[in-house]
């Protein structure tokens, strides 16, 4: 199952990372007006632009986590389906961000979400979204083990 739920993140990341490059060089898509839209940007960095233009700091760190994810996958896969879970969608969403930072140098992002001009949320993609889902999951899967002992 950990391996599907991998492949179909991988891909559905994918899929939207190509529709949204053929935004590039083009106006955005207004969802709903002063609020969410999709725009193509090049996020040279990490979460929240941090660590611009450290590809290489940023690739071997991905490739440490992915490890670590992995292992645990390996270790609590018997023991908690739901942790597992989550951390295979936090591994496809590092997957699909290290595809991008490996082949274009840098990562798509194309979720623009914000308030009129007053406040502007970082831009995302779907693989922040599995990381950011897969993270908020490991979480209650860590709280939920910790009352359970």
């Amino acid at each position: 199952m950990e391996i599907l739920i991998i492949i179909i993140g991988v891909i559905l990341d994918r899929i939207t990372k190509l529709w949204a490059m053929t935004l590039k060089g083009k106006e955005g898509i207004v969802i709903i007006k002063n609020f969410f839209a999709f725009e193509y940007l090049e996020n040279r960095g990490a979460a929240f632009g941090i660590f611009q233009g450290r590809i290489a700091l940023l690739t071997i760190f991905t490739i440490v986590v992915l490890c670590i994810m992995g292992y645990l996958i390996y270790r609590y896969r018997k023991e908690s389906k739901f942790m597992s879970v989550a951390l295979s969608l936090i591994i496809s969403g590092a997957i699909g961000n290290l595809y991008d930072r490996v082949f274009y140098k840098y990562v798509v992002d194309f979720i623009l979400v914000h308030y009129k001009d007053v406040y502007y949320f970082p831009t995302f993609n779907v693989a922040d979204i599995l990381v950011c889902v897969g993270t908020f999951l490991l979480c209650i899967a860590i709280l939920k083990e910790g009352k359970n002992e």
